[in-house]
């Protein structure tokens, strides 16, 4: 683990009651970091709940351009700002159609890109939802609990991974989790 009471602007750190966060300002005996869930708070250098994960010496200035790389990074690791999430080509143009067994039904049709749109913004839900229990005050036990359904969830959803275009957005059950 790395020291925490010489970290400099940008650095990626853990809290372990505010989770992961960027370091924006620092003071003396503090930083203000940025945090996904809980915005910026003002954390003691010498925290015992504060974890380095990407330490920038204080002594290496980090511009206000890497801080905001630094910041980007971490809301798309955690799924805080949308990313570009894209449909398999030989999707392109396609529609879904839901052909009833009763035939004097008509069926029912959508563009596949529709149907894809909705699938991606349940999968980042389902993100939020995991960093959230995950940041969350419950016990270990119950997170345990709650992860374990959402793995299930995502195993549930990996027969739509033929709809991406690129194997990092597929779904993972617990296989590969």
């Amino acid at each position: 683990m790395t020291e925490t009471n010489n970290l400099g602007v940008g650095s990626r750190i853990r809290h372990a009651a505010f989770g992961d966060g960027v370091i924006i300002k620092t003071y003396k005996a503090a930083y203000d970091v940025t945090f996904m869930t809980y915005g910026i708070k003002s954390v003691g250098r010498e925290s015992a709940e504060l974890e380095a994960i990407e330490a920038i010496p204080a002594e290496e200035v980090a511009s206000f351009n890497e801080a905001e790389q630094a910041l980007v990074r971490i809301l798309r690791t955690y799924n805080g700002i949308d990313e570009t999430t894209e449909l398999g080509d030989k999707w392109d143009d396609g529609k879904l159609i839901l052909q009833p067994g009763d035939t004097s039904l008509s069926p029912k049709e959508m563009p596949i890109n529709d149907f894809f749109h909705k699938i991606v913004m349940v999968r980042d839900r389902l993100r939020v939802m995991e960093q959230r229990v995950n940041a969350s005050s419950m016990t270990d036990e119950e997170k345990v609990n709650l992860q374990q359904y959402i793995t299930r969830i995502y195993g549930s959803l990996t027969s739509f991974n033929t709809l991406f275009r690129h194997k990092k957005d597929h779904f993972t059950g617990a296989g590969r989790r």
